[in-house]
């Protein structure tokens, strides 16, 4: 099995819209190492939420593969990758998607019981990822009792409990105000550090993409380095 983590190849994709068929990616391409953490910086509307939800297998490609552990995933059935997606990969957007009427804690235990992982185990792991992210005296807050910030660091604590190879991030700190999206992506970058994760990170920040390993964009529907 292949030791690339990720890698798209001659990816392909395009909408159909009223005046046509628009061509939003045109043959990316990218390849993503363990432990290697990529900032991907490019202008709104060139293409990168479909970049990274055809990379985290939320779409199929009209052309060329996403290949994850070395396995392409285009032509396997919904539930493979399904499997694929709640077992190897973690998604992080940027606004956090979190279940309202679930506390924090059952929020990161949910995606664990539907990997098959046992309740007591998968209350466990919960806890301590949120006592990671500074949230052990808020377990049992609903999201809506949760700072914006709070909130963001479950969704990262949720993305991480299955112990993905893969994390992709769509803008996790753009919905924050300045100090807080500093906590965030510092917390988000370390994890992925001491994890060893392949991580791709969609961010309109300069200064927080510089300090990930590499960074590419995304120029006539191709990726290109930054």
């Amino acid at each position: 099995m292949s030791s690339v983590p990720l890698e798209l190849r001659a990816v392909e994709r395009r909408y159909k819209t009223e005046a046509g068929t628009l061509a939003v990616l045109k043959g990316a391409e990218l390849a993503l190492q363990a432990g290697e953490i990529v900032a991907l910086v490019a202008p709104s509307g060139t293409g990168k939420s479909t970049l990274l939800h055809l990379a985290g297998l939320l779409e199929r490609p009209d052309g060329g593969e996403v290949f994850v552990e070395g396995k392409a995933a285009g032509t396997l059935s919904d539930d493979a990758r399904t499997a694929i997606r709640r077992n190897t990969i973690g998604f992080v957007y940027q606004f956090h998607h979190l279940l309202p009427e679930f506390s924090a804690l059952e929020n990161v235990v949910l995606p664990q019981l539907a990997a098959g992982v046992g309740r007591p185990e998968a209350k466990a792991r919960g806890e301590e990822l949120l006592k990671q992210f500074g949230l052990g005296e808020r377990l049992d807050h609903r999201p809506g009792k949760l700072s914006g910030g709070e909130q963001q660091r479950v969704a990262i604590a949720r993305a991480l409990a299955n112990a993905p190879k893969v994390l992709l991030a769509d803008e996790p700190t753009g919905n924050l105000d300045v100090a807080t999206a500093e906590l965030v992506f510092s917390e988000l970058l370390r994890e992925a550090r001491d994890r060893g994760l392949a991580a791709l990170i969609a961010t309109h920040n300069p200064a927080l993409a510089a300090r990930m390993d590499r960074v590419v964009t995304l120029k006539d529907g191709k990726i290109a380095a930054g």
